[in-house]
């Protein structure tokens, strides 16, 4: 018997090559239909959306958030009032909940009335990281509790977008020290405030400074180059970050331009269309936060910024506060870079 031939048994018993083509659908199944059903139960529960916006007063904060989302989410106070300003950093937040075409989005916006107004501003950010800090605790004292919610609100901030006064020179140093702390705790997206006040030349040359400004003092503004997995995203987010800080102009009055309505600023010389890219940044900083990278801010938050905080907070703490189904935690070893929320070994359950 030729001993290059061999019986179908011993063929048969071959493992199959890691090269393998995936099997072939002979017949249709209807997974695509998965999207559909991920898509309805979306739908349903609606989605969630926490920005925070700080800068001094004067600046357009209420505006550029009312100019984001096309409505009223912000009242700011009438001009001419002439409000007191705050003597001290209050922080204040409001919910509404958008819809369009269907889709519900929760929306939460905090300002921080007060930032920086004052002659001396040491430590004038503390409210804020405290504020941030708070609500990831919140999310953490939730998430532990033994019978806990089958949806945990979330309060967590996704996004700060900071505004940064038109000086046309560099970063002030209140920027530079705030910005280094915020980063570390929150997606932080800088914009030009009022960048109509400048001209063309000065708005590159301002952005060109804060660029070398961010790079200097190692100021990592979303979005991150270390999170760019795909090559795709990677070529997008590229674009992003040489356009940051986003020149913008905010403005809630529509305005008749040859026929059309359009948002915009009313001057002497003509209308600032904010929508039109010719005249501001506007139309890329609404995109980068609603149109692609909302779901990406909002996981960045959860699985790096959170996971730092949670990490750190388990690791520092033996007994968090009491609470309904309070849990009593041992410290996480040394250098472990992730708590399992099974392992016994690293939580056990304290009874009253």
């Amino acid at each position: 018997m030729d001993p290059r031939r061999r019986s179908p048994s011993t063929c048969s018993s071959r493992s199959p090559s890691p090269r393998t083509p995936p099997c072939e659908i002979l017949g249709y199944v209807g997974i695509e239909a998965v999207l559909d059903q991920l898509k309805i139960k979306a739908m349903k529960m609606g989605f969630e959306f926490n920005i925070m916006v700080v800068g001094q007063s004067g600046l357009g904060k209420s505006t550029m958030v009312n100019t984001l989302f096309k409505s009223k989410v912000w009242k700011s106070p009438l001009p001419g009032l002439g409000g007191p300003i705050p003597q001290t950093l209050k922080l204040q937040s409001m919910t509404h909940v958008i819809e369009e075409k269907g889709v519900k989005l929760k929306l939460t916006v905090t300002d921080t009335p007060g930032f920086g107004d004052q002659i001396n501003n040491d430590k004038c950010w503390e409210p804020i990281l405290g504020y941030i800090n708070e609500q990831y605790e919140r999310y953490l004292q939730e998430e532990i509790l033994i019978t806990r919610q089958r949806h945990i609100p979330d309060t967590r901030v996704h996004c700060c977008v900071y505004f940064v006064p038109p000086t046309g020179h560099c970063l002030r140093p209140l920027d530079i020290e705030f910005l280094q702390r915020l980063c570390q705790v929150v997606n932080v997206v800088p914009v030009i405030a009022r960048a109509d006040s400048l001209t063309l030349e000065e708005r590159n040359t301002f952005k060109c400074r804060i660029q070398q400004n961010l790079k200097t003092h190692c100021i990592d503004v979303y979005p991150q180059k270390r999170f760019d997995e795909d090559p795709n995203d990677k070529i997008l987010n590229s674009k992003i970050r040489e356009r940051i800080p986003f020149a913008v102009v905010g403005a809630d009055r529509e305005h008749f331009v040859n026929g059309t309505c359009v948002l915009g600023r009313k001057t002497k010389w003509g209308i600032i269309e904010v929508e039109n890219i010719a005249h501001c940044e506007f139309p890329l900083l609404r995109d980068l936060l609603i149109r692609s990278h909302l779901q990406d801010l909002k996981d960045i938050t959860h699985n790096v910024h959170y996971e730092n905080y949670r990490v750190c907070r388990l690791n520092e703490s033996h007994v968090l506060p009491r609470g309904p189904g309070w849990v009593k935690l041992t410290p996480a070893p040394a250098g472990s870079p992730l708590i399992p929320r099974s392992s016994k070994s690293h939580r056990r359950i304290q009874e009253d």
